[in-house]
């Protein structure tokens, strides 16, 4: 068990493939990424179970909100991504961690690629925001 900065012992989290892409959707999510998606790949390939696709309205936050991500991914469960592409560029980022792939996309790259219909085979999930909901 490690130290926190605080002194405090930190504690990781398992989480399944499934749980550990919702978290990485709502750490982008937290940098206001823009069309957040999650696609289920698994049964569609071997390359991992989930696809996190999301856009980012700048170079900047495209950095930032792949940099949520890993920090929220590495706090909670306490891993680093396997790979790390597209950090110089900004455009385009993608965090590999074996079983979740994360893809941060400027809205231009996005439609270029357009991983949405290339992986539209794999079942597909609109990720809508847990603080986006009304409460009574």
């Amino acid at each position: 068990m490690a130290d926190s900065p605080a002194g405090r012992p930190t504690t990781h989290q398992e989480l399944d493939s499934e749980q550990l892409a919702k978290l990485a959707a709502e750490a982008c999510d937290d940098r206001k990424a823009v069309d957040i998606r999650l696609i289920r790949v698994d049964e569609v390939s071997s390359l991992a179970d989930w696809f996190v696709i999301c856009s980012g309205l700048s170079d900047v936050q495209v950095r930032a909100i792949a940099r949520s991500a890993e920090d929220q991914i590495e706090e909670t469960t306490g891993r680093l991504p396997l790979r790390r592409e597209g950090q110089k560029e900004g455009r385009w980022m993608l965090l590999d961690y074996g079983e979740v792939i994360v893809h941060v996309l400027t809205p231009s790259e996005r439609t270029y690629y357009d991983l949405e219909s290339f992986w539209g085979h794999g079942e597909q999930v609109r990720f809508v925001s847990s603080t986006s909901a009304v409460s009574p």
